[in-house]
C-alpha cells in the first residue's frame, strides 16, 4: 500500500513538472513519502492523546451518565411501585371505610328500630296502665255511687218504715230490716 502511495506521488510530480506555471504549486501539492510517514505518526500521536485525555474521560462521563440514568429509571420505577402500592392501600382503605360506614348505618338503623319498638312498647304499657287505673277509678266511683244510693235508700226505707210502723218496731228491728233490704237490693243488681 505504501508502494502504491509512492507511485501515485511520483506520477503527480511528473505531471506537475510538465505543466507550465505550476512550479510554486508543485512544492505545495507534492507527495513525499517522508511527509506521509510524518503525518501518519502525528495522526497516531494525536489519536493516542485523544484516546487517553479525551475518549477515556468522555467514556467515563458517559458511563457515569448511563449509571445516573439507570439509577433515575430504577428510582422512578420504585416510586411508581410505591405509588401503586399507596393507591392500592388507599383504595382498600376507602373500601373499608365504605364498608364501615354501611355497617354503622345498618347498626344505627337497627338501634333506631329497637328504640322505636321500646317506645311503642312503653307507650302501650302506659296506655294499659292508664286504662287499668281508669277502670279501677270507674269501679271505685261506681261502688261509691252504689253505696251512696244504698245509704239513701236505707234512709228512705227507714223513714217509710218508721211512718208505716210508727213506733211498733224497735230500733234494733229497724236496723235488721234495713240490712236485709239492702242485701236483697245488692243481690238483685
Amino acid at each position: 500500500m505504501l508502494q502504491f502511495i509512492c507511485e501515485a506521488a511520483q506520477a503527480a510530480e511528473s505531471a506537475a513538472e510538465t505543466a507550465p506555471g505550476t512550479a510554486w504549486y508543485n512544492s505545495l501539492v507534492s507527495i513525499d513519502p517522508g511527509t506521509i510517514v510524518f503525518t501518519l505518526i502525528n495522526t497516531l500521536i494525536i489519536f493516542l492523546i485523544f484516546k487517553f485525555f479525551l475518549f477515556k474521560p468522555v467514556g467515563k462521563i458517559l458511563d457515569k451518565r448511563k449509571e445516573l440514568a439507570a439509577s433515575a429509571i430504577k428510582d422512578a420505577e420504585d416510586a411508581k411501585a410505591k405509588a401503586e402500592a399507596a393507591e392500592k392501600e388507599y383504595n382498600e382503605s376507602l373500601a373499608n371505610a365504605k364498608a364501615q360506614a354501611d355497617e354503622i348505618v345498618k347498626q344505627a338503623t337497627l338501634r333506631a328500630q329497637k328504640r322505636e319498638e321500646e317506645i311503642v312498647s312503653e307507650a302501650n304499657q302506659k296506655a294499659a296502665d292508664i286504662r287499668a287505673k281508669a277502670e279501677e277509678n270507674i269501679e271505685r266511683d261506681k261502688q261509691r255511687a252504689i253505696n251512696e244510693v244504698k245509704d239513701q235508700i236505707s234512709e228512705l226505707v227507714c223513714m217509710a218504715a218508721g211512718k208505716v210502723v210508727e213506733k211498733e218496731i224497735s230500733a234494733s228491728d229497724n236496723e235488721e230490716i234495713i240490712s236485709k233490704f239492702l242485701s236483697e237490693v245488692g243481690a238483685a243488681e
